[in-house]
């Protein structure tokens, strides 16, 4: 049985012996990408640990015209679908447990590979996305944390974060979960008109028409990607980048190693991101 708790108190109380607790962080609206990350977290935890899913929409991370307001909040179908996947305890804090004193002063800062892409489109955001991952970590105690490879650049910032300020956390990536059709799954899928949908594949097509020019190196990859966007109708494309995930700086013409493929658009007045991995050479 899955317990639903709201406080930090309850959550240390609830912590009990058992190790490793493994924490999946998430804003609500749980869909099955979601659900394969508990699931992950619940096979890494094993039968002894504990997994604990946080359920807050964080307000530092939405800018003056986003959609705070209107983020989906499912508490108790979340609470349901963390129960099926093996979840422990569902942490759903109010904003007053996470920011007690009101909008923190001291915040962590992300750098230059925050203010890039998704941090030049949204600025603040992964300040505050940052700030609330450490709070988590402190509040959950949790020693493994597992996050999406959907939010690539995300990802880069956490394990830049605990490496660089030695949290004492395991960061694990779990790959991207696709709609049969491709598309990513996301929790503002649901915002999109049938006809908004269908424009929004174009983004995953154009990931997978790069991965499929990966031996023709980096150059050609972004030719092949960017050729599928610029076919595309109906969507307003803010980026399309070829990064090196260790900076996400972009990748040069000669790269060999791990990168992102990486792609930003509004489908309507939603927008969208996804990403796919490549390796560009032998890997070590």
């Amino acid at each position: 049985m899955t317990e639903l708790l709201h406080t930090a108190r309850e959550l240390h109380a609830a912590g009990g012996a058992r190790r490793p607790r493994a924490v999946v962080m998430t804003m609500g609206a749980l869909h099955e990408g979601h659900a394969a990350l508990i699931r992950a977290a619940r096979e890494r935890a094993g039968a002894d640990g504990q997994v604990v899913v946080t359920v807050f929409v964080n307000p530092l991370q939405f800018g003056p015209n986003e959609d705070l307001d209107r983020y989906p909040r499912t508490l108790d179908a979340d609470v349901k679908l963390a129960e099926r996947e093996g979840a422990d305890i569902v942490f759903a804090p109010s904003a007053d447990q996470v920011y007690p004193g009101g909008e923190p002063w001291v915040r962590i800062a992300a750098g230059p590979m925050g203010e890039r892409y998704e941090g030049a489109s949204r600025p603040g955001h992964f300040d505050g996305m940052l700030t609330v991952v450490a709070k988590l970590l402190h509040l959950t105690r949790a020693e493994i944390a597992f996050f999406g490879q959907k939010d690539a650049q995300q990802l880069a910032l956490i394990r830049r974060m605990a490496a660089d300020l030695n949290f004492d956390t395991e960061i694990v990536a779990v790959p991207t979960v696709r709609e049969s059709d491709g598309l990513a799954m996301s929790s503002r899928n649901r915002y999109l008109t049938p006809d908004e949908r269908a424009d929004a594949l174009a983004l995953s097509r154009a990931l997978f028409a790069g991965r499929d020019a990966l031996t023709a190196g980096p150059d050609a990859v972004r030719k092949a990607a960017r050729a599928v966007l610029d076919a595309s109708h109906g969507l307003a494309v803010d980026y399309l980048a070829l990064v090196d995930p260790a900076d996400f700086t972009e990748a040069a013409s000669d790269h060999t190693g791990p990168a992102v493929l990486a792609v930003a658009a509004k489908a309507g007045t939603t927008r969208l991101i996804d990403n796919i991995p490549l390796q560009f050479g032998a890997r070590r």
